[in-house]
């Protein structure tokens, strides 16, 4: 029963990350990806981890814990995403460089582990 919780769980964070990620960003979400004090990126971690949290606390995840595990998200987000601004700027590479979609896909993969992270951290604590 775990299993199929689990990739429930899975299922709905792929949902929530498609649309953090390509149909919710605003313009000040996605300028400026190199900085690394930056409100946009900030703000676009934070809709991550607030959409994790319902998406834990919908799977039955104590308040607290979904709260520490969406926290942590949001600060692994936010890294993952700034790597890949910093390394677009280092590099100069745009959308029609290989090596940008290379970065991307980096990127997009460093963000699916952290969903099989979470998804782990929570069937061992909050299942």
């Amino acid at each position: 029963m775990i299993f199929h919780t689990a990739l429930l769980l899975l299922v709905l964070l792929q949902v929530k990350h498609l649309f953090a990620d390509f149909f919710l960003q605003t313009p000040r979400m996605l300028n400026g990806r190199d900085i690394y004090l930056h409100f946009g990126r900030a703000e676009h971690s934070a809709l991550h981890a607030i959409l994790s949290f319902l998406a834990l606390v919908l799977f039955g995840g104590p308040l607290v814990f979904c709260l520490v595990l969406s926290a942590a998200e949001f600060l692994v987000h936010y890294h993952i995403d700034w790597a890949k601004g910093h390394h677009a700027a280092v590099t100069k590479s745009s959308h029609s460089d290989p090596g940008y979609w290379r970065a991307f896909g980096v990127d997009q993969m460093m963000h699916q582990l952290t969903y099989v992270a979470m998804i782990w951290v929570w069937s061992m604590y909050a299942v």
